[in-house]
């Protein structure tokens, strides 16, 4: 048990490096939000049918289940326009370090689903997040619509966190991100559909667009979607939500690399992100002891 654990919680860093390459990707390609999304969801969806059809794996799906992904497929399909539109208002580092909202915002939502306590420890360290939030805000006047759609994009994720978390329990993680995925796109559509969006040059993409969205559909989105659902059976929400904090860090560091003063900051922003992301790592050694700590004391009580 432990040693799926450790695999899975190595695995979850791996997603979310993917994850953290996926915001460079969505900076590079030159569409907007809606239509990247679209494209997006729809290429991930005819990867995991594939997938599913080679792997001769059952599309079944009960009715129950059929609304409860309808649900969350409009949840992450919103999730990510939003996170597209803060990177195209703002920029990567903007956008990802007020993502890092992620862990508080699940520590309000998970006790809900859960039903445990809310963690004073949590709210607390919820806290200084947006402490670290209000440095960067002040400073950074002109991202601040790019914070925003970071904030609302933050809090939809952590929705679909806890929610995939109980989902994960009863359905298949293959079936379970299929699903999500072709409600989402199939939302967006109607979207698109009901706003007159689509034409010739709608499709009209470039070679290098192209390029981007297979990755970005392929691996960023097929594989990383199907393995972060399936790491749930193994690691809670919380965990889970905590770790994808850690994705500023990459996608930062990626971004420094890739678009060089584009990405530079004043040094206020990057007090503000450390405020942040220390929190975040501070909360994850927080967590762990006190998980190790209850451990321990039930060990003593059962020799007992």
């Amino acid at each position: 048990m432990l040693e799926n654990k450790l695999k899975n919680y190595l695995l979850l860093h791996l997603i979310v490096f993917i994850w953290g390459f996926t915001a460079i990707l969505g900076a590079l390609i030159t569409i907007d939000a809606i239509p990247l999304v679209f494209f997006r969801m729809g290429l991930a969806v005819l990867f995991i049918a594939i997938y599913f059809l080679i792997k001769k794996k059952s599309f079944y799906l009960d009715k129950t289940g059929l609304l409860k992904f309808l649900f969350t497929g409009i949840v992450i399909a919103t999730h990510w326009i939003f996170f597209f539109k803060a990177i195209k208002v703002s920029n990567v580092s903007v956008a990802l370090v007020t993502m890092s909202t992620g862990a508080f915002f699940t520590s309000l939502i998970e006790p809900i689903f859960f039903k445990r306590k809310v963690k004073l420890l949590e709210i607390v360290l919820g806290l200084l997040v947006i402490v670290g939030l209000y440095i960067i805000f002040n400073f950074e006047s002109q991202y601040q619509l790019g914070i925003f759609y970071a904030l609302i994009a933050s809090f939809l994720g952590s929705l679909f966190a806890v929610l995939n978390g109980l989902f994960i329990k009863r359905y298949d993680a293959n079936r379970i991100s299929f699903y999500q995925l072709l409600f989402g796109v199939l939302f967006v559509t109607v979207y698109l559909l009901i706003n007159n969006r689509f034409s010739i040059a709608f499709f009209d993409l470039s070679n290098l667009d192209w390029m981007y969205l297979v990755i970005l559909s392929s691996i960023c989105t097929a594989y990383a979607f199907i393995a972060s659902v399936k790491v749930m059976e193994y690691l809670s929400p919380y965990t889970v939500m905590l770790t994808i904090n850690l994705e500023p860090i990459y996608a930062i560091i990626l971004a420094l690399f890739i678009f060089g003063d584009k990405e530079k900051m004043n040094p206020e922003f990057y007090l503000g992100a450390c405020i942040v992301l220390g929190v975040v790592l501070l909360n994850g050694i927080i967590s762990n002891k006190s998980k190790f700590k209850e451990k321990f004391l039930q060990k003593i009580k059962l020799k007992k």
